[in-house]
């Protein structure tokens, strides 16, 4: 099978290097030239165009900046979909956006060239070492033919749905770290300037119930199933926590924004009468407010658990 890497940059110039050590026949194209030494050296073939390599190629993997790269590294003029072949694959590697993905899609559809959206998470230490989450969207019965070649670059390779799930699934990943981080800047902030020492408050809340666990896996049981009675820490009860946190901001003169988002919530929650109900009770404002529903099995949970 001959491979094809477009954007040797800080993410894709690991997954190319994978790829090469895994065996296959790659060819390898960048804006800069110089960017692909290491891949030459390797054993790896330069292709001086886009088209020169999309023609070649069996499978082509994208690794590029953003919306507007990719869609010119499919459409341009002598971009893949021209010169790609019926019955080829297309792994675009980049964090994109899902509407923009779906409308090259159609395209590529159009001309039988399967393209899957499959942006990765593990960064570039990731990507060199192969510790990579890979979220792919996409036909399944494609996926099944195509996809086995992700495994030479990713140890968590994850089909999510139809196209523009991947990226879907990306973005809700990263604006979770990028909020959950100003959260933790702010408290962190809060207990510092209240007089804790920063390392001996970074090892008490990471030995606390929130810091042993994985970010995601304690709204399994509660929020994602919609089970918030019996409560297992009652919403009046960490009403009283928020509000002392609070005033403790205060007292320091700590600025607590989204505490403070998060505390409207509580309250609303408590003016409808759930202060007995977990929690987590107020997370279903959210879901009312985006007009969804999500209700969980306890089965479903749990074999999201078995799979890592």
């Amino acid at each position: 099978m001959k491979v094809g890497f477009i954007g040797l940059g800080g993410m894709g110039s690991g997954m190319a290097l994978n790829l090469r050590k895994a065996g296959y026949d790659l060819l390898v194209h960048d804006l800069r030239r110089e960017s692909a030494a290491p891949l030459e050296e390797a054993g790896a073939t330069w292709a001086a165009s886009i088209a020169e390599l999309g023609a070649a190629a069996d499978v082509v993997f994208t690794s590029l900046p953003g919306p507007v790269e990719m869609q010119a590294v499919a459409l341009d003029d002598g971009g893949l979909l021209s010169v790609m072949r019926p019955g080829t694959a297309w792994f675009d590697l980049t964090t994109n956006s899902p509407t923009v993905v779906r409308e090259v899609y159609a395209t590529a559809q159009e001309r039988n060239i399967d393209l899957f959206d499959a942006p990765v998470s593990g960064g570039p230490k990731g990507a060199r070492s192969g510790k990579l989450a890979i979220y792919v969207g996409g036909d399944r019965a494609a996926f099944d033919r195509h996809g086995a070649v992700l495994d030479a670059i990713g140890d968590q390779v994850l089909y999510v749905g139809e196209i523009g799930a991947g990226n879907t699934a990306k973005l809700v990943h990263n604006c979770a770290s990028i909020t959950i981080r100003l959260a933790i800047a702010e408290v962190f902030t809060m207990g510092v300037k209240a007089g804790v020492e920063p390392a001996a408050l970074y090892h008490a809340i990471r030995q606390g119930a929130i810091g042993r666990s994985r970010t995601f896996d304690r709204v399994g049981d509660r929020y994602l199933q919609s089970a918030y009675e019996p409560p297992s820490f009652a919403l009046v009860l960490a009403n009283k926590d928020l509000r002392l946190a609070l005033e403790l901001a205060d007292q320091f003169d700590v600025p607590m924004r989204c505490a403070r988002v998060a505390q409207e919530d509580f309250l609303e929650a408590l003016d409808r009468g759930w202060g007995g109900r977990d929690s987590q009770s107020p997370l279903q404002l959210q879901n009312e407010r985006a007009g969804v529903e999500i209700e969980l099995t306890a089965q479903e949970v749990a074999d999201v658990f078995a799979r890592g």
